[in-house]
């Protein structure tokens, strides 16, 4: 990163054996599902590198991400101490760390055992994020029941973890997001300053599998492994997370709690723009006979542009975005150790910037302080 300063809005843990199980609470321990497998593509993995391997990464320097190994060779994709030298070497002041094969709890049936396992992914997480400041934990939790969310998301609190992961789907099955129900969550998070997220894993990753059948074709075989999507599914993944944003600027949410922040993490970010210009003709069309709609004091738009924030995949025009929606929308990430954030993000999206003419503010703004803002304090 050389002289830059940079926050990284989107990085990866990878699961160890006991991820869940470790820091279950004794009354769920032995119904904790199992993380990894083969739908996901990967079986957690213990521990660092040995001394040999860990000197070699180190050894890369300032090529760690363009030449290290990713996933769970990458340094620091388990061990905690190992993620504090990776740092070090990408030359990020902040980070924020997700897990990666646990979305999946999203959809365990069992109140007890989701709310469960939700608490031990939680703990799991900031023990790995405990000893190094620069690391932000991201919790998951659910909107479904609002009392037991509410539990689970003083406890996430208490562990020290500074975001929070929510599925994309209507709460309980049968409610919006933007219901009454829910306000007490969302101003228990705007007090505290804790921003709510989507990343890819709140909805589906795959397009369904009618729409892969194209008659045969080898290339239209679905992907396997956590994250992973093909051209099909990359046309539809951050559709989960555009119908919960415009609900909840639709009912209120952001107009209620102006303090309030929350984003869409890992699903691109070319959508935003026309996003917001629907949601913008949506209250002018609809304020008539929708007469909430004529309450806001804002558009939906800035409420967005003070409020949400999204992450462009590396490949995206970055420059282009931040002339057709306000710039302060936009946050770096590395996906660091996921093959997905590429080897070079910080080179594609600053010669997207060059070849926009991007204001030196702008740039800046993109790659530290639209998170800092964003982000509660460390």
């Amino acid at each position: 990163m050389g002289d830059r300063r940079v926050l990284d809005a989107d990085s990866h843990l990878m699961e160890w054996p006991g991820f869940l199980t470790d820091f279950a609470d004794p009354s769920v321990r032995d119904r904790m599902p199992s993380v990894g497998g083969a739908a996901s593509g990967f079986t957690p993995q213990a521990g660092a590198h040995d001394d040999a391997e860990r000197a070699r990464l180190v050894g890369l320097g300032d090529g760690l991400l363009k030449q290290g190994p990713k996933w769970y060779g990458a340094l620091g994709a388990v061990d905690p101490s190992e993620r504090s030298t990776a740092l070090d070497l990408l030359g990020f002041e902040r980070q924020v760390v997700f897990s990666s094969l646990c979305a999946p709890l999203f959809d365990v049936r069992d109140a007890d055992v989701r709310y469960g396992a939700y608490r031990a992914h939680n703990r799991a997480v900031a023990s790995f994020c405990e000893r190094d400041p620069r690391l932000v934990g991201v919790a998951l939790c659910d909107l479904d029941d609002v009392g037991r969310s509410l539990a689970e998301l003083e406890a996430a609190h208490e562990l020290g973890l500074g975001v929070v992961w929510l599925p994309a789907r209507a709460p309980g099955g049968e409610r919006s997001p933007g219901h009454a129900d829910h306000d007490v969550v969302w101003a228990w998070l705007a007090e505290r300053g804790i921003p709510f997220v989507l990343h890819v894993g709140s909805g589906a990753l795959a397009i369904g599998a009618p729409w892969m059948n194209d008659g045969g074709s080898v290339s239209q075989q679905p992907m396997a492994g956590a994250e992973i999507i093909g051209s099909k599914d990359f046309m539809v993944v951050y559709q989960p997370a555009e119908r919960f944003l415009s609900v909840l600027v639709l009912d209120g949410v952001l107009e209620r709690h102006p303090s309030l922040r929350g984003g869409a993490i890992e699903m691109g970010a070319g959508w935003v723009p026309s996003m917001l210009r629907r949601l913008d003709d949506a209250v002018e069309i609809w304020q008539r006979s929708e007469p909430r709609l004529a309450t806001f004091e804002r558009l939906p738009s800035e409420q967005a542009a003070a409020q949400l924030r999204f992450t462009p995949y590396p490949f995206e025009d970055v420059g282009w975005l931040c002339r057709a929606s306000d710039p302060s929308l936009y946050l770096f990430s590395s996906d660091y150790p996921h093959a997905e954030g590429g080897r070079d993000p910080l080179g594609r999206f600053t010669r997207s910037f060059a070849a926009a003419g991007t204001p030196v503010d702008v740039v800046d703004a993109f790659l530290a302080g639209n998170a800092a803002g964003w982000l509660a304090p460390a």
